[in-house]
């Protein structure tokens, strides 16, 4: 199974960091695959963010993603919902010293010939997901990306 994960710190507050990152639509400033975004609700239990990413040859792609768990300032969940790939995205956050600690997670299933064919692509793609990481804590901290 294809999976990625990746820990940074923040130099920002707990609640600011953590209403960053439950907003899906603010993925689209430092994730470099999503093209488009848009939230049908705010970020709960239940919402979905219709979003269409970058794949092959730069064409869009829909991987649309629903909110399945939500603790305030400790964890969001999300689980794809259309498109090739159902990935379970996971943001768990902390407060620290320095700020806010933020792990982003991936991983996904792959079974048959999707495992076969798609399972390195996969991991190139989560891995270089969860590097954005870096660029959303440049975001948060500086305002510049």
């Amino acid at each position: 199974m294809p999976a990625a994960s990746r820990t940074v710190i923040i130099a920002r507050p707990l609640d600011e960091v953590f209403a960053f990152f439950a907003d899906a639509t603010n993925s689209a400033r430092w994730r470099t695959g999503v093209k488009t975004i848009t939230a049908e609700g705010v970020p709960a239990v239940g919402t979905v963010y219709r979003q269409t990413v970058s794949g092959p040859g730069g064409r869009g792609i829909p991987a649309d993603v629903r909110i399945t768990e939500y603790v305030p300032n400790e964890k969001v969940v999300l689980n794809g919902i259309a498109g090739p790939l159902r990935p379970t995205v996971t943001y768990t956050f902390a407060a620290v010293p320095e700020g806010t600690q933020v792990t982003f997670s991936l991983a996904a299933e792959l079974s048959g010939l999707k495992k076969l064919l798609m399972n390195g692509p996969v991991q190139k793609t989560m891995t270089a997901e969860v590097s954005g990481l870096d660029r959303a804590r440049t975001l948060l901290e500086t305002g510049v990306a």
